[in-house]
């Protein structure tokens, strides 16, 4: 009996191979699509849930009341971490965490890697293996270091780096470490991710030693892992009594500057990030709002792929089940029952689902590459090759299969004998349900469309704004060699200062965007002036960074070497200038550290120093020549850009000849800030690109059909005298209009989720109504040029035959 259903199923599809075809390759495309973006989504929802402990893991951090609302904090003085587990109850284990950059120096070797400094319980709360070595404490001894296996094969290569001595050169200080053990590489789907693991003490004495005691000074992350049935919420209300005893002066402060407490009379509370939530974080009014819907959106637009393509195979189905009317008839006159029936014409199905799921598969594999590089992830079928996911796949396929290839046969079982004998099916109600699909599938491609365009407007809104700075022009790179950054930058302005398309050269402790050695960080602070607290991001640079920049002062001067007193003056944003509160800012003093006194001597305009989510900030300059300034700028002239890129990198290897290049312009660091927008309207854009091209499959398959249906009423009215112009206008007019009530439909859809998404941006584009005029056009379009192909080439046909073959 299955041997039989077997041989006609692929008798059926054979014969109608042209249908046969077109379903497998709509279907294989949408398998091979839903593939690579659900395993891109489910790699993305999986971050950081490899802890044993990840339940109770949290990231500490702290909302702030302030003058212009609630602002949110991860950063920590020095003693906090020490002073919250000894005075509230509830917590197991906690560590602090500093990551940054540093240089490894093995012999001639020099290398840029990066680095954490922790506590002991590092690595007890979290689940980062200990391959070789020391697997209690690796980093009880102050004088060790444990490496991941990266860092081990790319220091040492293939010797085993145990005992073995490295130097660590970190802000400016040298030290000797000895290697400890090794660690199992991160996993990929890890917020947490670094080269080397140092004691926390370990730091700088500017980063630790000299701020021990400090609670004015934050610096650095804490993570605590509670104890077994605490309660987050609870615990946060248990730190007030802490929080109010250590930040005293800062309530004192709030209080006397009128800011308003919150709801529970508070100025400042402690709050818990679970660790699982950190990668999906974004600060919004002082809350750490967590948000999956960018991987329920990727997973989002596999479905709708995949339900695009089991629409086409249900509108086939359907469409060319005339053809198999007496066979209906037949069987059921032989005594096949409904059953027996629905089994066959599904049984049809399902062997097109299935060698249609394989070669998706299949392809999705082949392109598994190219699909990572294009996105820069590293999502794997190895991230999803776990029983409940696998099972869950089959599950799903099985199903699609059920209601994509069920409901037709379903239909066909239960005709009637003598109605299918007669060969008539009652066209008027799978029409409707007919076109009803076609109107959701192309509902569905106008959305993606719309989404697609908005998307695209404003990436390059972004990435085209003025940040009022210059980023064409000036290339940046870290100061990642041995010798002091001051030194350096002497250097590097000796082997320029004469050479074509140098405009000049500045130096800062931060970057612009995002640099390629992945570094973006700023540093604030806040003090007194004239009663009131003042809260200002810090910037310590060298002599021409306005210019190098293009940076336009609004009042006042640039530091100037003409001027020494220049060490004691300050240059300030209109931000910073605003909340200064002077009539003129130029006559502004202000007192750090109780003695030092610094002038203001210029206002530059306000320029994105920070990442495009954010509003422009306060920010002061502080000329800071010798300081460890970190990051180089070279201004350029436009021509030859590639070639005043060669001089620099040349004179760059002169001065350090060991330490790597990683230099790029301003634009495209910006150009990394904006990577989450890229990927979401390349993902978006290829959903909408395939989206079409299935919908436009199904469409040219049923008008294939309806010319065949219809072929003797277009010979009759040629004969009549009917123009190929209005034949075709009559084939197409049908379809069109469902093109058009899609676009009815989707338009307000589009509209009112693309209106809520460009909320979550303080710079954004104007929606305007051409773009989803455009959308609706473009869809028309397409489908117009895609049932032209059999309405025209029907309209053409010599009307004799059509007639004659009736």
């Amino acid at each position: 009996m299955i041997r039989n259903y077997i041989k006609i199923a692929f008798r059926n599809l054979w014969k109608e191979r042209t249908f046969t075809s077109l379903n497998i390759l709509g279907l294989s495309v949408a398998f091979c699509v839903a593939v690579l973006l659900s395993i891109y989504a489910l790699f993305e929802l999986s971050y950081d849930r490899f802890h044993d402990h990840a339940d109770r893991i949290y990231q500490s951090y702290h909302t702030q009341q302030t003058p212009d609302g609630a602002e949110a904090s991860i950063s920590k003085p020095i003693p906090f971490a020490a002073a919250l587990k000894e005075e509230v109850p509830g917590i197991e284990k906690i560590t602090r965490l500093n990551g940054h950059g540093v240089l490894v120096i093995n012999g001639e070797k020099q290398l840029q890697l990066s680095a954490a400094y922790v506590d002991p319980d590092f690595f007890s709360m979290f689940s980062f293996p200990i391959l070789k070595g020391d697997k209690t404490n690796p980093i009880g001894n102050k004088s060790s270091v444990a490496i991941t296996e990266y860092a081990a094969k790319t220091i040492f290569g293939s010797s085993d780096p145990l005992g073995k001595t490295i130097t660590v050169l970190s802000e400016g200080e040298e030290k000797p470490f000895t290697v400890s053990a090794i660690t199992e590489n991160f996993p990929d789907q890890s917020s947490l991710v670094f080269d080397l693991v140092l004691a926390f003490e370990n730091q700088s004495a500017a980063a630790y030693a000299d701020k021990k005691e400090d609670w004015d000074s934050s610096n650095h992350e804490v993570y605590l892992q509670l104890a077994q049935g605490i309660d987050p919420a609870q615990f946060e209300k248990a730190t007030r009594a802490f929080t109010a005893l250590h930040y005293k002066d800062d309530f004192q402060n709030a209080n006397r500057d009128g800011i308003q407490p919150d709801k529970n009379g508070q100025y400042i509370q402690q709050r818990l990030l679970n660790i699982r939530d950190r990668h999906f974080t974004t600060p919004r009014n002082g809350i750490a709002d967590v948000s999956r819907l960018y991987p329920y959106l990727v997973l989002g637009v596999a479905f709708l792929i995949l339900f695009i393509a089991s629409v086409n195979f249900i509108n086939m189905s359907i469409a060319k089940s005339s053809k198999r009317l007496r066979e209906i008839g037949m069987r059921k006159t032989l005594g096949a029952n409904k059953i027996q029936l629905f089994i066959q014409f599904w049984g049809e199905s399902v062997l097109v689902f299935i060698c249609s799921a394989l070669l998706g598969i299949l392809i999705s594999y082949v392109f598994l590459e190219s699909f990572q590089t294009l996105f820069s992830t590293r999502a794997s079928f190895q991230n999803v090759l776990k029983p409940g996911i696998i099972a869950g796949s089959i599950v799903g396929l099985f199903c699609v299969t059920l209601l994509a290839g069920g409901y037709p046969s379903f239909l066909l079982s239960r005709l009637r004998t003598l109605q299918a004998l007669k060969g008539k099916l009652r066209a008027t109600k799978n029409n409707h349900l007919r076109n009803t699909l076609l109107v959701v599938q192309f509902s569905i491609a106008i959305l993606l469309i719309c989404g697609t365009l908005v998307l695209y407007k404003q990436l390059e809104f972004m990435r085209t704004k003025d940040l009022g700075f210059n980023k064409t022009q000036v290339l940046a790179f870290p100061l990642n060699g041995t010798k002091e950054d001051g030194v350096v930058m002497q250097l590097l302005r000796n082997e320029l200062q004469d050479k074509p398309g140098i405009v000049s050269v500045t130096a800062s402790n931060n970057i612009l965007g995002r640099g390629k050695d992945g570094a973006n960080m700023t540093s604030t602070m806040g003090f007194d002036y004239k009663g009131a607290v003042v809260t200002t991001n810090l910037l310590m640079v060298d002599y021409d960074y306005t210019k190098t920049l293009d940076l336009e002062l609004v009042t006042g001067r640039d530091f100037n070497k003409g001027f020494p007193t220049d060490s004691l003056g300050i240059i300030v944003n209109e931000a910073m200038a605003r909340q200064l509160k002077e009539e003129n800012p130029l006559e502004a003093r202000i007192t750090l550290d109780d003695s030092i006194h610094y002038s203001v001597i210029g206002v530059v305009k306000d320029y994105n120093f920070q990442e495009l989510s954010k509003n422009i900030e306060p920010l002061t300059l502080f000329l800071k020549p010798k300081w460890n300034l970190r990051y180089a700028y070279v201004k350029v002239i436009p021509q030859n850009i590639n070639t005043s890129f060669e001089i620099v990198k040349n004179a760059w290897k002169k001065i350090e000849p060991n330490a790597e290049f990683q230099a790029s312009f301003l634009d495209e660091n910006i150009d990394r800030t904006l990577k989450r927008e890229r990927t979401m309207t390349t993902m978006i854009t290829g959903g909408s690109i395939i989206a079409i091209i299935l919908s436009c499959i199904g469409l040219f398959a049923i008008s294939l059909l309806v010319v065949q249906q219809r072929r003797k009423e277009i010979g009759i009215r040629k004969v009549v005298g009917a123009s190929v112009a209005k034949i075709t206008i009559m084939l197409s007019m049908d379809f069109l209009k469902l093109v058009v009530v899609a676009f009815l439909i989707a338009t307000p859809i589009a509209w009112y989720f693309a209106q809520r998404w460009l909320q979550d941006y303080i710079y954004r584009i104007e929606l305007s109504i051409w773009v989803f005029l455009g959308a609706g056009a473009l869809a028309l379009a397409i489908a117009l040029a895609t049932i032209s192909v059999k309405t025209i080439q029907a309209a053409l046909q010599n009307p004799a035959r059509s007639l004659k073959a009736e």
